[in-house]
């Protein structure tokens, strides 16, 4: 027998997952946790990450409000985690340990 009840998923999750659960967005949260960075070191950390998809990223998270520029507009401009951005941090850490583990075995 299955249960009748509709099953739905968080409209708040889907909300976090939208912006972070895009490509390149984890890493780019996990080099800024380091210290503020600039665009050419954040490109450098993270091999394979497009000039063009950087600075689309940087632009969703800075909209969000996770990610803010600080210093004179140009190329000595660095990107930092704001308090909300560092909020992310220990979830972060929770995903690196979690794929740290060996899976376990399915149930049989």
């Amino acid at each position: 027998m299955t249960d009748p009840t509709p099953l739905e998923c968080c409209p708040d999750l889907r909300a976090a997952f939208d912006l972070l659960g895009k490509r390149w967005t984890a890493l780019i949260l996990d080099v800024l946790a380091v210290r503020p960075a600039h665009f050419c070191e954040i490109h450098r950390a993270i091999p394979g990450l497009s000039d063009r998809l950087l600075a689309e990223r940087l632009r969703e998270l800075g909209a969000a409000g996770v990610v803010c520029r600080s210093g004179k507009p140009g190329p000595r401009a660095a990107y930092q985690l704001t308090e909300r951005g560092r909020r992310l941090l220990p979830g972060l850490d929770e995903l690196r340990g979690w794929a740290r583990e060996e899976p376990s075995a399915a149930p049989s």
